[in-house]
Order: C-alpha cells, then sequence, then structure tokens
C-alpha cells in the first residue's frame, strides 16, 4: 500500500464520516453506542498463551489495495466458523469497502456465527466511527497510530475505555510505538508491513517488541506465512498473531490454524 493509496483512504474515511453524521449525529450515535450489550473479552483472551503456547486473531478480508481479490466467494459467517472450529482466539473483519471491498454486514455475520471476540479492522479516525463499531458490535477497533495524532490517539482509546471496547494499537516505527505508549495503548499490534513500499518483513517485530513497556501486550500481523515465522516471534518473546491472506487463500482454514498452533518444535 503506497503513501498515496494510504492518503486515499483516510480522504475516503473523511467523506464516509460526514456522511454517516448526516445520517445520524454524534450525540445520537452515542447514546446508542452506551446501550447495554453483550461484551467479549478482546484483550483478555490475548492477555496470556493460548493451550498451545499462540494466540491467533484469524482475519476475515475480501481483499486488498496490494493483492487485489483474495476469495471471490468469501462467506463471512462460515469462514468465521472454520476459524473458531481451528482454534482462533478472536477474529478480525475489515470492514472497509472501497478498497477491501468489505463492509458492517461481514463483521455483523461473522460475529453472530461464533462465540469469538470481534475487532473491527478499518481507517477510523474519528468519534463517530467508534461509536459505529460499538453499535455494529465491534469488541474491539483498529487504532492506526501512523494516520492519528497523538491526541487524537489519546481521545479514542478514552472513548473505547468509555464503552468498554478493547483497542489494538498499530505500530509500524519506534515513533509509532512512543505514540502508543505515551496515549497508554495496552495491545499493540506490529505490522510487519510498511505502508508505503509494501515491503514485508517479520523482523520489524521483533525489533520493535523490545521497545514496548512492560505491561503492554504485542501482537505480529502481516507477512506470518507458516510455523517457522510463529516461532522465530515466539522466540522474541511474542504469542499473539493477527494471520489473514494465508489463511483467506487456504484450502481448510481450519486445519491451517491448527498447524500453525501446534506445539513448538524441540
Amino acid at each position: 500500500m503506497t503513501s498515496h493509496i494510504l492518503d486515499a483512504i483516510v480522504a475516503q474515511k473523511h467523506r464516509e464520516i460526514a456522511d454517516l453524521l448526516k445520517k445520524t449525529s454524534e450525540k445520537t450515535l452515542r447514546e446508542l453506542a452506551l446501550r447495554p450489550r453483550e461484551r467479549r473479552p478482546f484483550l483478555e483472551r490475548l492477555s496470556q498463551p493460548g493451550h498451545s503456547g499462540v494466540n491467533i486473531i484469524a482475519e476475515i478480508k475480501r481483499a486488498s489495495p496490494s493483492k487485489g481479490v483474495l476469495c471471490s466467494d468469501l462467506d463471512p459467517a462460515a469462514l468465521a466458523k472454520s476459524y473458531a472450529s481451528g482454534g482462533a482466539a478472536c477474529l478480525s473483519v475489515l470492514t472497509d469497502r472501497q478498497f477491501f471491498q468489505g463492509s458492517s454486514d461481514d463483521l455483523t455475520a461473522a460475529r453472530a456465527a461464533t462465540q469469538l471476540p470481534v475487532l473491527r479492522k478499518d481507517f477510523l479516525i474519528s468519534a463517530g466511527q467508534i461509536y459505529e463499531s460499538c453499535i455494529l458490535g465491534a469488541d474491539a477497533v483498529l487504532l492506526i497510530a501512523r494516520i492519528l495524532s497523538a491526541d487524537q490517539l489519546s481521545e479514542l482509546l478514552d472513548i473505547c475505555n468509555t464503552l468498554g471496547m478493547d483497542a489494538l494499537v498499530e505500530v509500524h516505527s519506534e515513533p509509532d510505538v512512543t505514540s502508543a505508549i505515551s496515549a497508554g495503548a495496552k495491545l499493540v499490534g506490529i505490522n510487519n508491513r510498511n505502508l508505503q513500499t509494501f515491503h514485508t518483513d517479520i523482523a520489524t517485530s521483533m525489533q520493535l517488541v523490545s521497545l514496548l513497556a512492560p505491561e503492554q501486550i504485542p501482537v505480529a500481523a502481516s507477512g506470518i506465512q507458516d510455523r517457522q515465522d510463529i516461532e522465530r516471534l515466539l522466540n522474541a518473546g511474542i504469542f499473539n498473531f493477527l494471520i489473514g491472506e494465508s489463511l483467506v487463500r487456504s484450502k481448510d482454514p481450519a486445519a491451517a490454524l491448527e498447524f500453525l498452533m501446534r506445539p513448538k518444535s524441540g
């Protein structure tokens, strides 16, 4: 995803936010989001290693700007069930429509199909989007440090706390980590993909994890293809992984998950 594409995505989000607030005021969205609802513990599921020593957030992702369509006939409910049977700790659902071909319907369908906590993965830059995520049933949201100022990140994290939602704060650089620490992020996703060049290197997670505060929980994301990658990251002290493309493309996602989570060799 080039910097130009990222800029285009953020510009599109501003248009979507304007459309959202034309239909429903931010005050009304907040009131709806504060209503009692079923909450599933996202961060709690990732706070300790699973029975195999590994937790996987399995992603439902139809397409991406860099890879195109990943699965032309993706059924979010069926895929969510497959992930649950394979031992996923949580789900992540891409809801961006224009660039990733996702939708809020994908999130609601996936969440209704299982009892797993669900992360809304999108480009969230406003309070209204956080309220909307809560109304849709998301248990957690992705907040990308690179597209948020320090003040914005702190504000959106505060809103999540008020709503009883968890947040996965995505970082890719040392300044991102500094921002995440300053904002009090508890769950930090280290994106191994450079959003300017598309280059992916899991060494990014191995390098940045040492910069996190002791109480922060790391999640490695992007570029994790096989058990060897998992074991390299386990050795760096990371036991949470967000995996999408390889699982979506798999003929048997449940079996693919089970393989990735098999006990560490040796």
